[in-house]
């Protein structure tokens, strides 16, 4: 006991102050802390970051800004992976802006219907799998179904429904895909897709935080309550700045497509 207090002597004692907590570093433990036996210093570690957090909370009437929470992953690695959660949102994000670059454009080109997906009865292909697409003037695409004619009514369908405000023109294997115009109409029509875009992808990325907070839940009976407030909040901190930054991503493209 006597070796475990002394060990604790090199803790700052401005830890106590809850003016300093807030800006306090987490310190490593001395060489030859006997509580590293039974892992207490990781129980240290975790009882300060509660102290931060609870400290934060009761100032936070005092008009004083909530401090972020930030737990270290291994800290909570036989829990639940943050690093993998925050992953995931960021997958979320990438797929939000492939979506914009790919079929939220004012300018319609060959690209943007390479992934136009296809149902077939063989399954679901992106369009340029089944088919040639080049533009034959800037008021014209042209589709050629030569090597797959029997998807060509599937892939008109396709294009015609992939709300890129396009009419496909069936001729034999060879699908026409005038050009539509830059109207006002088109651009507001583009500007309401790319706002349905970013909630289908922030309720993809609920989706995601609500696995890890059940996850994080199966362990209740292993953990303190403040462990999992803990986690729930930093969790919830990930998910409010991807949900931020797609907020960011919709402005930028909301800006370019209204011009």
């Amino acid at each position: 006991i006597a070796m475990a207090l002394r060990c604790f002597r090199h803790l700052p004692p401005l830890l106590y102050r809850s003016s300093f907590i807030m800006t306090w570093r987490l310190p490593q433990a001395p060489t030859g802390c006997p509580a590293l036996l039974l892992d207490g210093c990781r129980q240290c570690v975790h009882q300060v970051l509660l102290t931060r957090q609870l400290a934060t909370k009761k100032d936070k009437g005092k008009g004083q800004s909530q401090a972020k929470v930030n737990i270290t992953p291994a800290l909570v690695e036989d829990i639940i992976n943050l690093e993998e959660t925050n992953e995931d949102m960021q997958a979320v994000i990438e797929a939000l802006k492939e979506d914009f670059s790919r079929n939220l454009s004012v300018r319609t080109s060959p690209g943007a219907l390479d992934h136009i997906i296809v149902v077939t009865k063989d399954g679901k292909f992106p369009l340029n799998q089944l088919a040639q697409i080049f533009q034959k003037s800037p008021q014209l695409m042209i589709v050629n179904m030569a090597n797959f004619p029997e998807s060509t009514a599937a892939a008109t369908k396709a294009i015609r429904e992939s709300g890129m405000n396009l009419n496909p023109e069936v001729d034999g294997t060879i699908i026409r895909v005038p050009v539509p115009k830059v109207t006002r109409e088109h651009r507001e029509s583009l500007a309401k897709l790319a706002k349905q875009s970013t909630n289908k992808s922030k309720e993809a990325l609920r989706k995601v935080r609500s696995k890890s907070i059940n996850q994080i839940k199966k362990s209740k009976n292993k953990v303190s309550e403040d462990t999992i407030w803990l986690l729930e909040k930093q969790i919830q901190q990930m998910a409010d700045s991807a949900a931020a930054e797609m907020d960011k991503l919709l402005a930028a493209k909301t800006k370019e497509l209204l011009g």
